[in-house]
């Protein structure tokens, strides 16, 4: 019996919680921006970038767009550590 093509394999699944976590992570992070207008635009971005990409396949780009959501993240939260000094 062959397995159905809309079934992800492991490697999928586990790339798919790492983007999911991310995405939690940056609107988490996004929530503690001070200005409602800056606030807004930050999560309005986030939403369109991992919109945008939803439907990558290709292993090797969902892991560089990996790599770039997680140094925008570090730099999101970098800036906000620094504002708060």
């Amino acid at each position: 019996m062959a397995v159905p093509p809309a079934v992800m394999s492991l490697k999928q699944f586990l790339q798919r919680q790492k983007v999911l976590s991310i995405y939690r992570n940056m609107l988490r992070t996004i929530r503690q921006v001070p200005d409602e207008q800056d606030r807004k635009y930050l999560r309005d971005w986030a939403r369109a970038e991992f919109q945008k990409n939803k439907n990558s396949t290709d292993q090797d780009t969902i892991r560089m767009m990996i790599t770039q959501a997680n140094n925008h993240l570090g730099e999101l939260q970098k800036a906000l550590s620094l504002s708060r000094s």
